[in-house]
């Protein structure tokens, strides 16, 4: 059983919908932290965390916005991150929208550089400052913790980049073309649906894992709402159609946890505002239960 560090993230600075800055409130509302323990696992800590205050001009940055309030989360995330991580706990992030995944992600770089990232998402949020058509930054974190342009005005300075060979992004449909070539360029694994309908969800996780294994590397998992489909998770403001189902999504998590590489997660862009009576909150808990533990036959069933 695992001490965990559940660290809020309530922000929303990232995207253009409002709604994402409830989010911590709902996961915990939907029973995250009383799921954990019921698997036997320590809450060390579960508060929300306070972003640093950092002023940037927007207007140099076109079409980009919310500059500076982003890097203030960023850098207050990647701090209380790396402590959990540092102290042998295992860090949860609960945003707020993805752009917070550039502090999990950086911090995962300061304190164990060989971690591999499994991250499922419709998009590989692999812009940066000077591709981002919408200006949204929770487009960038992938890039930008990977050193491309824009990390040191995130970061506030130099960080120990990730090395991109070490991402596996599965679950993606949309895609910028800049994003596109800088995501070849990088080597980047990147399986977008049509694999997932090819070869399954089983064995892209399986391939992940892998990969982790002969690095000797440990798993970072970073789970979007809009990974899944928005049928059964409309609670996101970045809907694509054909995302992953509720049983391929269950059978990730199963498999992430069974290969006992798994040290941390970030939960993000869960929008309460867009939910139906907190289904797409109370999935994402149930998803999370799953990768620290739960099995099919632990399961409660939920009734609507």
């Amino acid at each position: 059983m695992a001490t965990m560090s559940v660290l809020g993230a309530p922000t929303e600075t990232g995207t253009y919908r409002r709604g994402c800055i409830m989010g911590p409130a709902a996961y915990r509302t939907a029973g995250l932290i009383e799921s954990l323990r019921d698997l036997g696992h320590v809450i060390a800590e579960d508060r929300d965390l306070v972003p640093d205050t950092v002023e940037i001009d927007d207007a140099a940055h076109a079409p980009a916005h919310g500059v500076g309030a982003t890097a203030g989360w960023v850098r207050a995330v990647r701090r209380a991150f790396a402590q959990a991580l540092a102290r042998g706990n295992v860090p949860v992030l609960l945003g707020g929208d993805h752009s917070i995944a550039a502090g999990s992600l950086a911090a995962l770089m300061d304190v164990a550089p060989g971690t591999h990232i499994v991250w499922l998402d419709a998009h590989p949020d692999f812009n940066t400052i000077e591709t981002t058509m919408s200006g949204n930054l929770h487009g960038i974190p992938v890039a930008i913790a990977s050193g491309l342009p824009g990390a040191d005005l995130i970061y506030g300075g130099p960080i120990t980049p990730l090395d991109p060979r070490q991402i596996t992004m599965i679950g993606i449909r949309s895609v910028d073309p800049d994003e596109r070539k800088l995501l070849k360029s990088h080597g980047v694994t990147v399986h977008d649906m049509r694999d997932v309908d090819e070869f399954g969800m089983g064995e892209l996780i399986r391939r992940a894992i892998r990969r982790a294994v002969e690095a000797g590397a440990r798993l970072h998992v970073s789970l979007d709402v809009d990974f899944l489909d928005p049928d059964v998770a409309p609670a996101v403001g970045t809907t694509v159609p054909g995302g992953a189902t509720v049983r391929e999504a269950h059978l990730a998590m199963e498999l992430l946890h069974e290969s006992g590489l798994v040290a941390s997660l970030d939960l993000v862009e869960l929008n309460p505002f867009l939910d139906e009576r907190g289904r797409t909150a109370t999935l994402m808990v149930d998803l999370a239960a799953s990768l620290f533990g739960r099995t099919v036959m632990d399961r409660p069933t939920t009734t609507w």
